[in-house]
């Protein structure tokens, strides 16, 4: 089925986008819909590469059938990753999740969605909301043994993240509180010195 840039094209125009931070994004729903418009009998085959440990990794592959010989042309291979509890939807809904943010990838590098980004509306929600979730437990007490290590009050931690405890902490947060414990000099050492 050989199709032309422009069948590419017209498909792509008919895609709605969402405005995300003031960029434009095309949902995973609006990728499938325009590449059924150009590939009617096509294929989107998905596959669970791993899950284990809540953590969920999905593979998917777009493409068609050759109308001479059935074989399968592959247009697109794509890859996610989620984490459980990532995010709200994660919580309930991170193997779905993952298996529609491999679709968009797929469908992303076979040409669909792309105008804007490779991402979709869906991914960089995601990532967005995983960098405002809140931190673990275990995250909690990985930064209370390094500010206890480092000669490092929680309050003062608290303090300059505008939190209460650290409980409230992004998991944006956690990941600056933690480079600047590992860079500091420790209780032990500065004595040392």
């Amino acid at each position: 089925m050989a199709i032309t840039f422009e069948d590419l094209q017209k498909a792509n125009s008919a895609i709605t986008t969402t405005n995300i931070k003031g960029k434009e994004y095309a949902e995973v729903n609006q990728r499938i819909k325009a590449f059924r418009m150009v590939y009617p009998e096509g294929f989107i085959r998905t596959s669970m590469v791993d899950n284990h440990n809540g953590v969920c990794i999905f593979n998917a592959t777009v493409g068609f059938y050759d109308e001479e010989d059935g074989s399968p042309m592959i247009l697109g291979i794509g890859h996610a990753y989620e984490k459980e509890d990532s995010s709200f939807i994660n919580k309930t809904s991170y193997i779905e999740n993952c298996e529609t943010s491999s679709v968009g990838r797929a469908l992303g590098m076979a040409g669909f969605g792309i105008d804007t980004s490779v991402c979709s509306a869906e991914e960089l929600g995601n990532a967005l909301a995983q960098q405002n979730a809140p931190i673990t437990k275990a995250q909690v007490s990985e930064i209370k043994a390094l500010a206890k290590e480092k000669g490092s009050e929680i309050n003062d931690i608290c303090l300059y993240f505008g939190v209460v405890e650290l409980d409230d902490m992004t998991a944006s947060d956690y990941e600056t509180c933690k480079a600047m414990l590992n860079a500091k000099k420790g209780a032990n050492n500065e004595a040392s010195s």
